[in-house]
């Protein structure tokens, strides 16, 4: 208590004193006479003097100002008066019981440029092809087309090549997935292997031969693994025109589940290998096997500098209707261009496959007589019964106009007398034979038809690359150009259906587990590369490389892989077998831990005050991770931060504005302080972050505290270990935290008698009848009440939840600006599968009619919790736990709504749960999904299609919107969604499916793991002069939108420091930002370019990708809690790194493989609204 008084007099006096300087200071100004001067005649040169010393003087006063705020906190920190928050004001109940926060007061503001908003308003430039139109037009229906089932009789006059001969081009290819019903690696031991190592000796054998190849995570593994004659003669054939690698991604990523920045990633980890190896960039794209085709897809691959692609998987009748207006060839434009400078062309194969059967021609029992594979004695035949012939003299010319005749009916659905022959299925070309049987055969073909001008037929073996090229050349314009009469067309192309009602809606929700454990991954990677990045280049700026683990890289390159591999379409779409889906995790899991290395060591270099007292041990790492999984299918578990109050104490320095450790002391009364942790954390997103952050701590005795000694509210909750019995050992402390962009933060925590800035949350389990009772260890209060019907509420400063007293589930929302209370209710239903023969699957979606509601025989248990920081209501039932959660901070973190549904079917058979939210938002059958999480596409609910085929795959959001509000779901995984009926959505939680759907898999959906769900809800006003204006072809999220699913995919990583014997050295903040990003810009990535020698080191270079998102400024805004500006896409990058200095800026292509020429260091970038771009950046 003396030593308390002695602290408080001292610090008294010491505030007395640099007031009376002060005072001093001001006084001599005001009294010198040299500094006085008669009214007005004050000489220039003494003005300026004048204006010096006034400036001077503000100086002092801001330093003494900063001087006495540590004084004031450090004596109130010392004395323990009752501490206090920056505010230096206490949590406290309002008058309508919502908790109000101390809140450190700065003001904010949300400034968008009306200029910034005309996008979203805007008139687009109509394509000729709308695909929103298209569904409106067909009937959808089946009727039979003859020998070309879903499609109709094709016929031709003799005379019609007279005078253009017919331009064929037989395109031979493999397709090799990598991983579905084998691993990776087994199929590539089995199979890719053989089908690469023939290739360089067949292809060899005759230069007429030629093959495309797809999938660079195989070539890469046969490079590994080649001699250098093997690579020396595949670099031959590359280069000489006879092997082309077609859009050269790591995969060929799936186009409904994959978020953006994934399939951009693959495809620079494909491109960026491919330069280094064979220095060849792609010019053409081929996605053959996708199930849908997205518009993203379009987009990314014009924006890497290809000129022309390929699609395959579309819905029947519009591979019918396509056909028959001869509109299979188009130019993709983005819905939301206002020119053409997204356009690409764009080829859409006409029939039901890739394979054989399906490519030369409509009559498949024709097309197999010309796979040469199938030849009697072989393993496989033609389902039609009737085989193929080898090519002899005898009958050459009989085989010629068979085959002929169907090249004409096929080139008759496209506009050029170019044809389009694609030779090849899954896994290929991987016996010596069938490269004999194919070209031998197809070359005496083609010798035949060549040799016969009468025929006016040109027949050849080509790539991909090679037709492009002849279509353009026909039609007489540059590669990429527009031919003339060719339609533009804007929409994508899901659903897919490839015949009858088998709508392949199921994967967008299959094996839910993995959708999320890949995003998680995907926001570690991103994160991992910015934190990388910056540290090296500051280790650079230090010249302290050499003390740097650099070779942190390798782990980079193994998670860009892992992670690449997974956006296949068999991998991230839940469509592989079950022992292919544990390697993918294995691996998953594997850069997981990785990435959190590759954080943890980047964050180490980057929050230490004094790089001289950096050290880096490769077996003692300095922070620990913020979770752990204990195997790849198994929940993440939160790190326990340990405060033990037995453990070594700490003397607290007397006036430190922050709290650092000294030497410990034996005996210790009331002068120190228990065990001292550090806790960093990371926020990865590009603007400032003012949320709450929870963490595991061992006592309630717990005070948080800023890194400059400030007390933080904490708000401490239970940790429960099912629906009514709570831990005695494991307690979850929240606190309020404002976070640098990109940034990392440090903070204290240690234990402490109870501090008025801690707050226990209050428990309320509402029970029914049964004799269940809390298990209440007294830590913490819990009451508990029997459950009545009656409506309860949960609230915070922004928003009021209404919750059913029957089932504890969301009934409603009120924002605290709104007077209307908006309904929204959440169901869970249940869809059982038909039971006709074909049953739903891994792929396809094949209900038993219209969900049922879910029941269960008990009520289930609802826990209310309630406190300053955040209230929550969890109800237990026995296939989900529903945690409807709100933040009562400032800003962004309060406006939406945190909903974990966490989903456990595995005692079920052929069931898939879903959750529906029923609003009286009057929505009509108009709802809104986004593609990839870089756009949203507008949908229209349709009668006229069955139940399955209004479902839509959405990797980021979802929403429904009237004249007056807006509602979004914004998930953190990729799942299925629907508006069955006005003012409802629809998202399916897990399935549960006992067989296979026939699609080449073999087996159900059995392997359900318990999921957490996350998603936020945000519910947005409609500003009273602006109505809503989304055309039927675009829609944008709001500023709000688009940082909440920041938030949400993005979580803070709170890190632990690691306590040490010898004491932990000084750790600062880091904030690398100089300058606020524009709130519109989004850096996607941050990424280290590879070493041109050595691909697991870093060259000096790092690529900047970014993204200018596009608002609707049509909903009101709100505050963020944040400064938010936004620039006209203005952006000036030699202002953007705080103390790096930027030695190169030039532009790049998406992919990095094509460079434009560098810019002045200083100059200011311009982004367009939606437009990625990429940047090659030196910083040092």
């Amino acid at each position: 208590m003396k030593l308390r008084k002695q602290v408080t007099v001292c610090g008294g006096a010491i505030f007395c004193v640099a007031v009376f300087s002060l005072y001093l200071m001001l006084d001599r100004v005001q009294h010198d006479p040299a500094r006085r001067q008669s009214g007005g005649n004050f000489p220039r040169s003494q003005i300026s003097v004048l204006q010096n010393r006034i400036e001077q003087l503000e100086q002092l006063l801001e330093e003494n100002h900063q001087i006495i705020s540590h004084i004031k906190d450090s004596v109130m920190e010392l004395t323990d008066t009752g501490a206090v928050s920056p505010s230096g004001h206490l949590p406290f109940r309002s008058a309508n019981g919502s908790w109000v926060l101390p809140f450190d007061g700065r003001p904010t503001f949300l400034t968008i440029k009306p200029q910034d908003c005309q996008f979203a308003a805007g008139t687009r430039v109509q394509a000729d092809v709308q695909m929103v139109d298209v569904y409106s037009l067909l009937k959808f229906d089946n009727p039979d087309g003859g020998v070309w089932k879903q499609g109709f009789d094709i016929t031709y006059e003799l005379d019609e090549w007279d005078n253009e001969p017919l331009q064929v081009f037989v395109v031979p290819h493999s397709h090799n997935d990598p991983g579905w019903v084998k691993t990776f690696d087994k199929y590539f031991t089995d199979q890719t292997q053989h089908i690469l190592n023939n290739m360089v000796v067949k292809l060899a054998e005759d230069p007429r031969r030629k093959f495309i190849w797809s999938e660079i995570s195989y070539f890469s593994k046969w490079w590994e693994t080649a001699d250098v004659h093997k690579q020396e003669a595949m670099r031959k054939l590359i280069l000489g025109g006879q092997l082309e690698i077609v859009t050269g991604g790591w995969v060929m990523t799936d186009e409904a589940n994959a978020h953006y920045f994934a399939i951009i990633d693959q495809l620079i980890e494909g491109h960026q290998w491919l330069e280094r190896n064979l220095g060849i960039t792609p010019r053409s794209g081929w996605a053959v096997d996708p199930f849908g085709h997205s518009a993203t897809m379009s987009y990314l691959l014009k924006r890497a500098n290809l000129t022309s692609m390929l699609i395959q998987r579309v819905h029947y009748s519009i591979k019918k209707h396509f056909s028959s207006t001869r509109n299979l060839e188009f130019m993709w434009r983005q819905a939301w261009d206002t020119g053409s400078s997204t356009d690409i062309f764009c080829h859409m194969m006409p029939f039901y496959s890739y394979d054989v059967p399906h490519t030369c021609g409509p009559d498949p029992k024709i097309c197999c007589q010309f796979d040469f594979k199938r030849l009697p004695g072989g393993r496989i035949n033609c389902p039609w019964k009737v085989p193929p012939k080898a090519v002899v003299e005898a009958n050459v010319a009989e085989r010629a106009q068979l085959l002929l005749d169907q090249y004409r009916k096929k080139s008759k659905l496209y506009r050029s007398k170019v044809l389009l022959v694609p030779l090849g299925d899954d896994f290929r070309y991987d016996k010596a034979l069938e490269w004999d049987q194919q070209y031998i055969n197809y070359q005496k073909l083609f010798d035949y038809m060549n040799s016969h001008p009468e025929l006016h037929v040109q027949a050849q073996f080509g790539t991909l690359t090679d037709y492009f090229n002849a279509v353009y050349k026909a039609n007489g314009v540059t590669p990429g150009s527009r031919p003339a009469d060719y339609p533009v067309l804007s929409g994508d192309f899901f659903a897919y259906a490839d015949r009858e009602d088998h709508y392949w809606t199921g994967y967008f929700t299959s094996r839910p587990f993995y959708k999320s454990l890949d995003r998680v991954i995907e926001s570690h990677l991103r994160g991992a590369e910015i934190l990388y990045s910056l540290a090296v280049a500051s280790a650079r700026h230090a010249g302290m490389e050499g003390r740097y683990p650099v070779s942190d890289y390798a782990l980079l390159v193994d998670a860009r892989r892992s992670v690449g591999l997974f956006q296949h379409h068999d991998a991230i779409t839940g469509t592989a077998k079950e022992n292919v889906v544990i390697d993918y995790g294995t691996k998953l899991l594997r850069s997981l831990i990785g990435l959190k290395r590759v954080i943890i060591n980047a964050a180490h270099f980057l929050v230490m005050k004094n790089k001289e007292f950096y050290r880096f041990y490769q077996t003692e790492p300095f922070l620990e991770m913020d979770d752990r999984r204990a195997t790849q299918d198994s929940q993440p578990q939160r790190t326990l931060i340990e405060l033990d109050p037995a453990g070594p104490r700490f003397y607290l320095h007397p006036l430190a504005s922050f709290i650092s450790s000294a030497t410990p002391t034996p005996s210790c009364a009331h002068d120190c302080f228990f065990l001292l942790r550090y806790l960093v954390l990371f926020n990865p997103i590009e603007q400032e972050r003012l949320c709450v952050v929870t963490v595991l701590v061992n006592t309630l005795r717990v005070r948080v505290l800023t890194e400059d000694g400030q007390t933080l509210p904490v708000q401490l909750s239970a940790q429960w270990s099912s629906s009514t019995q709570m831990s005695a050992e494991v307690f979850e402390a929240t606190f309020m935290v404002r976070l640098p962009p990109l940034g990392l933060a440090v903070f204290h925590l240690y234990d402490s008698a109870d501090s008025p800035m801690t707050l226990r949350s209050d428990t309320l389990l509402r029970l029914s009848g049964r004799s269940v009772t809390a298990q209440a260890s007294d830590p913490l209060p819990v009451r508990s009440q029997l459950a009545d019907s009656q409506t309860f509420y949960i609230s915070s400063q922004a928003l009021t939840l209404g919750f059913s007293g029957t089932t504890g589930l969301l009934e409603s929302i009120k924002r605290k600006d709104d007077p209307q209370e908006v309904k929204v209710q959440m169901q869970f239903v249940v869809y059982g599968t038909a039971p006709s023969k074909d049953k739903s699957g891994a792929y396809l979606f094949l209900p038993d009619g219209k969900a049922k509601p879910y029941n269960q025989k008990e009520p289930p248990v609802v826990r209310v919790v309630e406190g300053p920081l955040f209230s929550e209501v969890v109800a237990h039932y026995q296939h989900f736990q529903q945690i409807v959660r709100i933040h009562n901070v400032p800003g962004l973190d309060s406006l939406s709504i945190d909903i974990t549904i966490v989903v456990d079917i595995r005692d079920q058979t052929n069931k898939e749960l879903a959750m529906r939210l029923v609003t009286d938002i009057q929505s009509g059958d108009v709802f809104y999904t986004d593609l990839n999480a870089f756009q949203i596409q507008p949908r229209r609910h349709y009668q006229k299609l069955p139940l399955q085929a209004n479902f839509y795959p959405m990797p980021s959001q979802a929403y429904i919107q009237d004249s007056y509000h807006r509602l979004t779901l914004h998930t953190a995984q990729a799942l299925g969604v629907s508006s069955l009926e006005s003012g409802q959505l629809e998202v399916i939680m897990d399935r549960r499916l006992m067989q296979d759907d026939n699609r080449g898999l073999g087996q159900g959906l059995k392997d359900n793991k318990k999921t957490a769900n996350r998603f936020r809800l945000l519910l947005e006003r409609r500003s009273s002069n602006n109505k809503m204006m989304d055309s039927a072809t675009t829609s944008f999220p709001s500023i709000v939108s688009h940082m909440t699913n920041a938030i949400l995919n993005h979580e803070v990583l709170a890190l632990p420091v690691l306590p040490k014997r010898r004491g932990i050295p000084q750790l600062q903040t880091f904030s690398p930002l100089k300058s606020f990003l524009p709130c519109d810009f989004h850096l996607l990535n941050l990424r280290s370019i590879q070493n041109p020698q050595d691909a697991q080191s870093p060259s000096p270079y790092t690529a900047l990708i970014l993204h200018r998102l596009a608002l609707d400024c049509g909903l009101e805004a709100q505050s963020l809690g944040f400064n938010c500006t936004s620039t006209q896409g203005q952006l000036n990058i030699s202002n953007l790194f705080k103390n790096l200095d930027l030695q190169l800026l030039q532009p790049m292509s998406l992919t990095l493989m094509h460079s434009s020429t560098p810019l002045a260091n200083d100059s200011t970038i311009s982004l367009d609204p939606m437009e990625i771009s990429a940047f090659k950046l030196k910083l040092r």
